[in-house]
């Protein structure tokens, strides 16, 4: 099997043009351990894992670390994508997403148990106050997300919460980047109603 970690990095500004039914056809050949075809789909989608990852993740290495882990995932599991349920861009994109999702819960854990762990003290403020201030504020924001249509709270989650563009939300929604506006557009002005913010 090929090493899809040694010797390729993707390039932080690439940009990939969307290259149609090509990669779908790679997609074959590299579920049947084609070790060229798995080169070329890295190098046609790498741009665009690495700029999906980046915008979740943030943190440049840690983004090129999940973006070889990603490869390595399709190059695993290359023979579960079905091209009748979707493209292969859309496919690995939806990995990335989870991974680089999964990475930030995953950091967040490690650093919420690290913060346990060091007191140096205890608290120079009110901290129950502020406990309790910032989860009737989450429990606010629960109820109004509540209020949301499935469709828009789907759209707003990605966007606002997961750091996605229109045009990202439009790809893992598979939808038409203007309806994700609508739905996006919608779904605020409802939250805003909801939380009393005023303009």
């Amino acid at each position: 099997m090929a090493d899809p970690e040694r010797g390729r990095r993707p390039a932080p500004d690439a940009s990939t043009p969307d290259t149609g039914d090509a990669v779908e056809s790679l997609m074959g050949r590299v579920a049947r351990g084609d070790e060229q075809a798995f080169a070329a789909v890295y190098d046609a989608l790498a741009g665009a894992v690495f700029g999906l990852v980046r915008r979740i993740l943030r943190d440049p290495v840690r983004s090129e670390e999940v973006t070889q882990e990603v490869f390595l995932q399709v190059w695993q599991i290359a023979p579960r994508f079905d091209a009748r349920r979707g493209r292969a861009k859309t496919w690995v994109l939806t990995l990335a997403h989870r991974r680089a999702v999964d990475a930030v819960r995953h950091d967040q854990a490690a650093a919420d148990r690290d913060a346990r762990y060091d007191w140096s003290g205890g608290p120079a403020y009110d901290q129950v106050t502020d406990e309790v201030t910032v989860r009737l504020e989450h429990e606010q924001v629960r109820r109004c997300v509540g209020t949301l249509t499935d469709l828009q709270r789907e759209a707003v989650g990605l966007a606002y919460y997961q750091g996605h563009t229109y045009a990202e939300v439009a790809v893992i929604l598979e939808a038409n980047p203007a309806t994700v506006k609508t739905r996006l557009r919608d779904g605020l002005i409802r939250l805003r109603d909801c939380l009393g913010v005023t303009a």
